[in-house]
């Protein structure tokens, strides 16, 4: 296995050190996409001996979702590799120049960041998405697919390597590591600090907790995405409505989903109804405080401290009452997990003191936390989101993968 995983982070170094010109990146994404249409039926056939594996296994349905890959999402994932092919190569920019008086000409410019060790569960999407937003931010990466998702993701990584060979670019830029063998993801945790640059995991929260624990290498990522919206007294009833119910029930697995609701004190008796009302109306479970439990006349439990620090990741929230803008922010930093937390408000001046003082890595005003997506901020698709004080935070797109360097220009001078 050392030597297996040794000889992986050799090739993956040796292909970062190479440069690719913006034009052959997009044409090696290009040709990829135009694989996934030509190969479809491979691909499908191999997702089915997943689908047969994971039956046989057990996993729940919604894994089982997840994992499914069907002509329609195959069309996703092509239009996906095709929006990252129009968008600008973040490599080789100035970032900023200036001059000095001592006589230096000084320019910030972005790099690759070298090698990315990509870990990740269910979604053979992953695989497409990580392996072009790394190559076109002309980094190498290593995959490690679950064990459920084997079948579709060598054949998405083998599809890749063929477009990288086609134009006679180093193959390893794209290597999938093709075993199911846990310790795979130990040794690329522990062992190969000399081949990575940076782990991102991706998946449920026993895996990021894992990776976070033991990487001998810096990752970026998060652990929960315990979001919030806050309800404050000058919000609009009707946007309250639609916000918290598309926060909250579009789609419930998804880390960007809102987990509790925070009613300014002076509105709850008049918002609290027609709110959890439509949640209730859509199989939501709701917990709420002791003045919610008064208020509210549908069903309702009461909530425990543990409510306030649980991702439901489910048709399940949290409600409390707060006494103002302040209180909803010192809740928000002591409970969240700095995802995504949001403020409906008419009144600017207290969404902005939302916006400045949450410590979260993406701060909302008056819109749904589910828009906490790489792709909906225009960074065709993520390799995850990042909730880590340093950089990157947020969604982790293109712009996010790479690092910079200072390059000086002088006409001879020494220092003093």
């Amino acid at each position: 296995m050392s030597q297996y995983m040794n000889l992986i982070g050799q090739n993956a170094k040796k292909a970062s050190l190479e440069k690719i010109d913006t034009r052959i990146k997009n044409k090696i994404l290009k040709r990829y996409a135009s694989l996934l249409d030509k190969e479809k039926n491979s691909i499908i056939d191999a997702n089915a001996k997943d689908i047969k594996f994971a039956l046989k296994k057990r996993l729940k349905n919604n894994l089982i979702d997840r994992l499914t890959i069907n002509r329609k999402k195959l069309d996703y994932i092509r239009d996906s590799i095709n929006k990252i092919t129009k968008l600008k190569d973040p490599v080789d920019n100035t970032l900023e120049k200036w001059n000095r008086p001592n006589g230096l000409k000084i320019k910030r410019v972005s790099i690759p960041i070298g090698v990315i060790g990509a870990i990740y569960e269910s979604r053979p999407n992953v695989t497409s998405d990580v392996a072009s937003l790394c190559f076109k931010s002309g980094n190498a990466v290593i995959l490690k697919g679950g064990s459920e998702a084997m079948n579709t993701n060598k054949i998405l990584a083998k599809l890749f390597r063929r477009a990288l060979k086609e134009n006679k670019v180093n193959e390893n830029f794209i290597q999938f590591v093709g075993s199911r063998d846990r310790k795979m993801v130990d040794f690329m945790l522990s062992k190969m600090k000399d081949y990575i640059d940076v782990v991102i995991p991706r998946g449920g929260k026993n895996l990021v907790k894992k990776v976070q624990e033991f990487s001998t290498v810096p990752v970026i990522g998060h652990l929960e995405g315990l979001c919030h919206t806050f309800i404050d007294k000058d919000a609009d009833l009707k946007m309250a409505i639609n916000i918290i119910y598309n926060a909250k029930l579009r789609n419930t697995s998804i880390c960007g989903a809102t987990e509790t609701i925070l009613f300014h004190e002076k509105i709850v008796k008049k918002f609290c109804n027609p709110v959890l009302k439509k949640l209730e109306e859509n199989n939501c479970k709701i917990f709420g405080d002791h003045v919610l439990n008064k208020h509210y006349k549908g069903k309702i439990s009461t909530a425990k401290e543990k409510d306030w620090s649980t991702e439901y990741l489910a048709a399940t929230v949290s409600v409390k009452t707060v006494k103002d803008c302040e209180e909803a922010i010192n809740h928000i930093n002591k409970y969240g997990t700095m995802h995504t937390d949001s403020i409906i408000t008419k009144n600017k001046s207290t969404a902005e003191k939302f916006l400045k003082n949450v410590k979260s890595s993406i701060a909302m005003h008056n819109t749904s936390t589910q828009f906490a997506d790489g792709g909906e901020f225009g960074f065709g698709g993520e390799v995850g989101i990042s909730t880590n004080t340093l950089p990157p935070r947020g969604p982790v797109g293109l712009g996010q993968l790479v690092s910079y360097k200072y390059e000086i220009v002088s006409n001879g001078q020494i220092r003093k």
